[in-house]
């Protein structure tokens, strides 16, 4: 019972900094990568579909992205997508492809960009700490109908902290890359 308490945790915890490197991912720094479009939605025939489903999305060089529609006429609906979307970029139509040039970010930005990331973090340390606290409320719960003894029910409370403790650890460490990347220049 304790272990499928600390494994239901511990898919919950997983889950929670996927999410987490996920949302970080979608912050821009001053460069370029393929994952910054994942989220941009076009308009293909009516049904809202991700940007990299009806195109190829490369990288041209470390500033700059090359997005190649699979058909023409998606052109301008991915161009339009990209410029409408929440990242503050100027895509740029040449021939049958759209270059995407990341724009260097400020000083102001990069400190702006930190305060998101740092309430990213704090948002998944909550989730991390909700999820400890529902693992601890069940094995009260288990004690409470005298499933599990004492000692059992502090030992599994244990290994959900150290767990807790572990997930919390990685997300801190992820931060500090997102850090390190946004003030680098």
């Amino acid at each position: 019972m304790i272990a499928d308490i600390k494994k239901s945790a511990e898919e919950k915890m997983q889950k929670s900094l996927e999410a987490l490197k996920l949302d970080l991912g979608k912050i821009r720094t001053g460069r370029a990568h393929t994952g910054l479009l994942d989220h941009i939605t076009v308009d293909y025939y009516g049904a809202p579909t991700l940007i990299n489903q009806v195109a190829n999305v490369n990288l041209a060089d470390a500033r700059t992205i090359t997005v190649a529609p699979w058909e023409k006429k998606m052109l301008s609906a991915v161009e339009k997508a990209i410029r409408n979307s929440d990242l503050g970029l100027n895509p740029v139509t040449v021939g049958e492809l759209i270059r995407v040039p990341m724009p260097p970010l400020t000083e102001e930005r990069r400190r702006d960009l930190t305060k998101v990331v740092k309430h990213e973090g704090e948002n998944a340390r909550v989730a991390m700490r909700n999820i400890r606290r529902d693992a601890n409320t069940h094995l009260k719960d288990l004690l409470k109908e005298k499933k599990i003894a004492e000692d059992e029910e502090r030992r599994g409370q244990d290994e959900i902290q150290k767990l807790t403790d572990r997930y919390i650890a990685e997300i801190d460490k992820l931060l500090q890359i997102k850090e390190a990347e946004l003030m680098a220049i």
